[in-house]
């Protein structure tokens, strides 16, 4: 019994028009237009077969399902092959193909369902960190992005330097990268902002944490934009959907010392040796903590947005309790969506400048790397 073209076209609008085998995905619209079937790879394959002696076949039930769209699922040619094949068909039994196609086209509805006006501009920003090269994987962007976003278009912008043969230990590596930062940044972002051809980017971006403190800072806090984290468990950069909200703990000390210092302290201790032993004991140091600091501490958009308001309250206390001439010196051990918002939050001209630390890869301890002003 052949499908029926009623049957067909369910079964093509829940699949989109793309092969529902996991991880493929292929895009298989063409096919369907050209109408020639010696060049249509696209198939609505039978998961129980349409003959009782097919794959997944059986007397009653193959005639009853033969055209029942819950029965058929969108494939391309070698993936028909495949779950259909002699060597392969036990391996893809009628319950496993049937979580296939639900997982599929729930995923499908989802991405459906987003309004017209949410479409966002994806942004990569990756940099050497220590020895190891950032890269960024631009279908974790829209797999994270995709519950609230549509990508506005297939390729992302990417502000990554390529061809730098420097680790972040070397002088010149921060200097470099931020130039080079500015720059992509200009050329490829700011005037599209500006001219609203951009109305909202979502930014993923792995790098040293000065690095991102910067982007941040381009991006600014008026710029329309969605910061992702990426965690390590469960490994991605989508948000949890259970579990603790992070818990700020926050320092405001009682002397006016010759140096500033703001310690970030969410992914891990930050001990006041540490921090005296770069600027002196003469060091008033204000903090914003994590209750129980650990790599995967920010788990949720509130847990940012918190950050922000946090973030907020200190650099105008730290204004306020030390006037207008002096330097913030951050120590920061944070996850890299704090970094960004540290930038965004950070105000030029409102806020006190700031000097940003990183922890040296040499065990020399906190390293000046740029300057905020």
């Amino acid at each position: 019994m052949a499908v029926s073209p009623r049957t067909r076209c369910v079964v093509w609008g829940r699949s989109a028009g793309r092969c529902l085998f996991p991880g493929c995905n292929k895009r298989l619209i063409g096919d369907l237009i050209a109408g020639n079937d010696d060049m249509n790879a696209a198939y609505v394959a039978h998961i129980v077969a349409e003959t009782p002696g097919g794959p997944r076949g059986d007397p009653v039930r193959s005639p009853e399902l033969a055209d029942d769209p819950a029965n058929l699922l969108l494939l391309c040619d070698p993936h028909h092959r495949l779950i259909d094949s002699k060597e392969e068909r036990e391996n893809y039994p009628e319950a496993r193909l049937l979580e296939i196609k639900r997982i599929a086209e729930k995923r499908i509805e989802l991405a459906t369902d987003i309004a017209p006006d949410r479409a966002s501009h994806i942004v990569r920003y990756g940099a050497m960190i220590g020895v190891n090269e950032s890269v960024i994987a631009t279908a974790k962007c829209k797999e994270a992005m995709i519950s609230t976003h549509y990508p506005a278009s297939r390729e992302p912008i990417d502000l990554s330097m390529s061809g730098l043969d420097l680790a972040d230990s070397d002088p010149n590596y921060f200097a470099l990268q931020a130039k080079n930062l500015q720059r992509q940044f200009d050329a490829k972002i700011r005037g599209r902002l500006e001219s609203q051809e951009i109305n909202h980017l979502s930014v993923f971006a792995l790098a040293p944490i000065p690095l991102l403190i910067e982007f941040g800072r381009l991006l600014s806090d008026i710029r329309p934009c969605t910061v992702y984290q990426l965690h390590r468990e469960p490994a991605g950069w989508g948000w949890a959907r259970s579990g603790d909200q992070i818990e700020f703990v926050t320092n405001s000390p009682q002397n006016a010392g010759a140096q500033v210092a703001l310690k970030l302290a969410l992914s891990a201790n930050i001990s006041d040796d540490r921090i005296h032993s770069v600027l002196g004991q003469d060091t008033s140091i204000w903090q914003i903590a994590a209750r129980n600091p650990h790599n995967d501490c920010i788990r949720f958009p509130e847990d940012v947005s918190q950050f922000r308001q946090t973030l907020r309250q200190q650099l105008n206390a730290i204004k306020t309790h030390h006037g207008e001439d002096v330097v913030i010196n951050v120590f920061p051990a944070i996850p890299v969506s704090i970094a960004i918002e540290t930038g965004r939050v950070w105000m030029p001209k409102a806020d006190l400048a700031l000097r940003l630390f990183d922890q040296s890869k040499d065990d020399a301890g906190f390293v000046e790397r740029l300057l905020l002003i």
